[in-house]
């Protein structure tokens, strides 16, 4: 089994959800963006890893742009190299335009995050060969008002079959990378990992979330996820 297969098969299954109020946009780039998706997991996503990281969902300007996990579209193109066509959604709002490596908003979370790897590892095959970054839930939810829904504020007759596919697809990446340590970036991330992975034995984890609406990660946040990951045994260099 292959994380491409993987993924593959937990997006078709994706497709047969429908969402209702308050969510008005589903915006799904394990389909629209799959070119980039799939060079990122055949690139990268290969080999046993040491740490996954586990995020809640795609950001708006992150992996909703460019297909891959906190991808903020600078990283994706300078750092990690990848190239590739970009679809336009089936649902769009026009308030949440998908532009591909073209858009010019920054993703503050996948700044930090990938510009964090860098600065600890130099270059990505470095950081990514013992490290993968994935999300719990691959789909982006938008409001009416463009707003963005995280899956966590969603009603639970829509999470139930939602996470039932997240949750056999956390399950399946962790059996095909066998890493011995996933680490939830943010609260949610660790809470799922600690309940899907509970008969798997893995050790769980947790660095705080980049996020700016985080104000003790607006004060510095890669010193924060050195001392996270040094309190979890995690050498952070190259």
């Amino acid at each position: 089994m292959s994380l491409v297969a993987v993924t593959k098969a937990a997006e078709a299954e994706l497709q047969t959800l429908r969402f209702g109020p308050p969510v008005a946009c589903v915006y799904d780039p394990l389909d629209y963006a799959w070119d980039l998706h799939r060079q990122w997991l055949q690139r990268f996503g290969r080999g046993k890893k040491e740490v996954l990281l586990l995020g809640m969902n795609p950001g708006p300007f992150g992996m909703v742009q460019t297909g891959v996990p906190f991808g903020e579209v600078e990283a994706v193109r300078s750092w990690l190299g990848l190239r590739g066509v970009v679809r336009r959604p089936a649902q769009e709002h026009p308030k949440r335009p998908v532009l591909g490596l073209d858009s010019t908003r920054c993703e503050v979370s996948g700044k930090r995050l990938w510009g964090w790897a860098a600065s600890r590892f130099v270059t990505p095959e470095r950081f990514l060969r013992r490290f993968f970054v994935t999300n719990y839930c691959p789909l982006a939810f938008v409001a009416d008002s463009g707003a963005n829904l995280t899956p966590d504020k969603l009603p639970k007759k829509d999470t139930a079959p939602l996470f039932t596919i997240c949750d056999r697809m956390l399950d399946q990446v962790v059996e095909v990378l066998q890493p011995s340590l996933v680490v939830g970036v943010g609260a949610f991330a660790e809470q799922q990992a600690a309940r899907v992975l509970a008969h798997r034995g893995v050790r769980i984890g947790r660095i705080p979330h980049p996020s700016p609406a985080s104000p003790a990660a607006n004060q510095g946040w890669e010193r924060l996820a050195d001392e996270a990951f040094a309190s979890l045994g995690v050498h952070t260099g190259a």
